[in-house]
Order: C-alpha cells, then structure tokens, then sequence
C-alpha cells in the first residue's frame, strides 16, 4: 500500500542522519517583493519560478523572469504524479527527491516560490509546491506574495539568461503530521473528531459542479465548505491577511481547537485552504488529503453527499 510504503521510507529517512537546514532567512510563509530584492543572490537562496505556460504560448521564464531564478513549470516539471491512476499526487520520495535536488536545491536552501500571481487558483501553484517542501520536511520556504505581478509592480529587475542549475542533493524527511490518506479520512469520519474541510468553490461543494476527474458530484459527508478563491484577494494580487482567514474559517464552520483535512479535486484547491489554515492563520494541526475527491469518489463504497 503506498501510504504504509510512505510511512516506512519516512522511518527509514528518521533514522538515517539527514543534513540539518541552515538558518532560516525568514520564518514568514510569505514575503514581498521589497524582501526579495533585499535578500537576492545571498548564499543559500533559490528561487523557483513556477509560472505555466499560457495555451500556444512558450513558457514565460524564457522572456522574463527574477534574475537567478530556476524555472520549474507547476504542470509540466513534475511536481504531482499519476498515482494508482490517480492524478495530482505527490510523486514517489525518490522521485520528488531527484526533482527538488535538480534545481540545485540542498536541505540547507532557503527557498522563495515565485507563482504568476494572477488569481487563487493560478497561486494555488505555490501553496502546493510549498506544501510538497512542507511535508517532506523542508522548512525553509516560502512564497512570493503576488508572484511575478507583484515583482513588476515593485519594479523588480529582471533577466532573460536561463539559469542552469548545479544539481545538489537533497533528501526527504517526511511528515506523516502534515499528510493525509483516504485511510486518514474515513478514520475522521469514524471519530467524528476531526474537521474535513472542502476548498473547492460552492458549487462543486453543493454537488451542482464538479470536476471531470471526479467520478461524481458531491463532497464527502459532514465536511465544511472554505472556498479556495476566497482567500487570495485577485484585485489586489496578494493573500489575504490572517485575521480574514480565522473569519472566512469561522463563517464556514472550521472550529479552531479541532484538527482538520482540507481537501479538494485533486489536492489543488486544497492546498490553498490548507495554506491559509496553517501558515498564515497558525491554525495547528492541518492536514492535506493528497488524493482529495478524485481518489475518494474512485471507490463506489465510499460515501459521497450532495
């Protein structure tokens, strides 16, 4: 079972001595542009540009982008995988491993994620690649608050030179705390005692949309709608603050003192609402159910409510 082979590649990882990350340049999962420029080209940092190509168009680090920055596409590098014939997962250890490392990515990287910053579910690229650091045990990053928008807004320099680079290594240290399986799932349901938390928009929430990867409309029984798009403000092209995150969560029912799962299509959306729920509100204990609908729906057994 992929979960169980998780959990014991993540042991194994314990017990093996794994590089220390090096002093954090910031504790923020967030920062702007002004911090960027302050702090490029110092020793350690890697920026990663996520940026997608647009449809018939070439990938848009080619014609600008960060000075130093590494170009990793959110849909093409291959930060999610195909999985049991589920889409959007987290990719084997080894091979999400070989990826990070490739970017010249050492366990001692500080590194910021540069999303477009056009709209929540364009920046739900750097929440889920920032999720991926996340559990496997990588603390040091974060992302750009407003991606590249907010880069040219500051009138940040910029460079066409395509960065090669020198492939470092890096080793995973996974956390089972910030991972959650279908196994996971129907315990907290069973339990009653943790809070399933849906990111996708109302309608596929109420069963009146839903995603083709999905094998059906609904969502899973007794969890709570936090729409993803709600929590990145698209006029101004930055997250929302945390005292707006704690009162959209409070709206839609998220209790602060009880553990939850956020989920979506695919993990997607989720990692937007996962993001905003415990990096920048603080909430504890936030879980990211990897496989989210399309795995859960995949199962005729398994209950899906409308």
């Amino acid at each position: 079972m992929r979960f169980a082979s998780l959990a014991a590649l993540a042991a194994l990882t314990l017990a093996i001595a794994v590089p220390a990350s090096a002093e954090r340049l910031t504790e923020k999962p967030l920062v702007d542009a002004a911090w960027l420029q302050s702090n490029l080209g110092k020793e350690g940092l890697v920026v990663i540009d996520v940026r997608d190509a647009a449809k018939d168009k070439p990938n848009p680090y080619m014609a600008a982008h960060i000075p130093g920055s590494v170009s990793a596409p959110y849909s093409t590098y291959g930060w999610r995988a195909k999985v049991n014939g589920i889409p959007g997962q987290l990719p084997p250890l080894a091979d999400i491993e070989a990826k990070i490392a490739a970017l010249g990515v050492s366990n001692e990287s500080q590194i910021v994620i540069v999303p477009a910053g056009t709209d929540s579910s364009e920046f739900g690229a750097a929440t889920r690649v920032y999720w991926t650091f996340k559990v496997l045990g990588h603390d040091a990053v974060t992302i750009l608050d407003g991606g590249w928008r907010a880069w040219q807004a500051a009138n940040g320099e910029t460079s066409a030179d395509v960065v090669q680079p020198q492939p470092a290594s890096f080793k995973a240290n996974f956390r089972d705390e910030l991972y959650a399986s279908t196994a996971d799932v129907e315990k907290a349901r069973a339990s009653g005692d943790v809070q399933l938390v849906d990111g996708r928009p109302a309608e596929q929430f109420a069963g009146k949309a839903k995603s083709p990867v999905v094998r059906l409309a609904g969502t899973i029984p007794g969890a709570v709608n936090l729409e993803q798009g709600k929590l990145y403000d698209a006029q101004k092209g930055s997250f929302v603050s945390p005292e707006k995150v704690a009162a959209l969560a409070g709206a839609a029912g998220v209790k602060e003192d009880e553990q939850s799962i956020a989920f979506c299509n695919t993990g997607h959306w989720a990692s937007v609402a996962w993001f905003g729920l415990s990096e920048v509100e603080g909430k504890k204990n936030v879980k990211l159910y990897d496989g989210s609908m399309a795995e859960w729906a995949s199962d005729p057994a398994r209950p899906v409510t409308q």
